[in-house]
């Protein structure tokens, strides 16, 4: 194992909670923060095999630590736990390793590298593929903004929960690349969700068909993980789609900002807004197939 180090994880949703179990588990002396304490303390409960410490805010997080890494919301939660007040900049030390998880805007990554390299610290904004699937098993692949100096600081820790780690290129890099993963994601599911609303609608067998198509140029992982779980109408699981259309919503914002029409992703986020007003909001990214009824249903 890599020299021990002191890290502190700030966020322990679907994707930050196991992401503290691997670097715990890697030997790692660790440090977890939660907005909702409650959290913080089940996630105690269900590691006991893992020596932790529970702190009371973002600052006291990053006081010791000799890596931070945050795993939240959006753009706003991420400036509070990072920039606020109580925030990690207000403790973390000069010579110390930023690294955000969180899918957010290109431009709060670029700020909060301004504010990083103000105060000499490394920073990395890493956004994630793979989902809750990968972060589970610690086969994630990690998409790398900052400066090459900062990933190679931070690239022992972060392999412990990932399987692939790519520097794209400056500061706000990995933000742009998730936005081009989301917008691939977002095309495939719409098409998948129709291929099986047809297959179903013409009476064939749903594994013959995934048998048929899966071995040629149609294949994906979402169609290999999704195929089966769309045709049954299970959903309770996976990546939100409510975080989809957030992540589409930045993707969006940036095309205009470039001066690129996105017309693809902005119909299939108004499809999303299909969902969440069926209650789906919730729900995996693949129960898009929810706003296509079956044949002889009514919408």
């Amino acid at each position: 194992m890599s020299e021990k180090r002191k890290v502190s994880i700030i966020g322990l949703g679907v994707m930050g909670g196991p992401i503290a179990r691997h670097v715990g588990t890697a030997g790692h002396e660790l440090t977890i923060y939660n907005r909702t304490p409650a959290r913080a303390d089940k996630w105690r409960e269900a590691n006991p095999g893992i020596a932790v410490t529970v702190v009371t805010s973002p600052a006291d997080a990053a006081a010791d630590a000799d890596l931070v890494i945050t795993c939240v919301g959006n753009d706003d939660d991420l400036a509070d736990v990072v920039l606020g007040p109580q925030g990690v900049f207000t403790t973390l030390r000069r010579g110390r390793v930023f690294v955000d998880h969180t899918t957010v805007s290109a431009r709060i990554a670029r700020q909060i590298a301004v504010e990083a390299r103000d105060k000499e610290v490394h920073c990395v904004d890493a956004p994630m593929t793979g989902s809750q699937i990968g972060a589970e098993n610690g086969t994630l692949t990690l998409m790398c903004g900052g400066r090459p100096e900062a990933i190679e600081a931070a690239r022992a820790v972060m392999e412990a929960y990932s399987r692939r780690i790519v520097h794209i290129g400056k500061a706000g890099a990995g933000q742009l690349a998730k936005m081009c993963n989301q917008i691939c994601l977002a095309s495939v599911v719409a098409g998948l969700a129709e291929a099986v609303r047809v297959a179903q609608g013409a009476h064939l067998d749903i594994d013959k068909v995934y048998e048929a198509i899966s071995g040629g140029a149609a294949q994906s992982w979402q169609m290999d993980n999704r195929w089966k779980t769309m045709s049954d109408d299970s959903f309770d699981f996976g990546f939100a789609v409510d975080w989809m259309r957030k992540d589409l919503g930045l993707a969006l914002e940036e095309g205009r900002g470039l001066g690129l029409s996105l017309p693809v992703t902005g119909l299939i986020d108004q499809f999303y807004a299909d969902v969440q007003a069926l209650g789906g909001g919730r729900q995996d990214t693949s129960a898009l197939v929810r706003r296509l009824p079956r044949r002889g249903e009514k919408k």
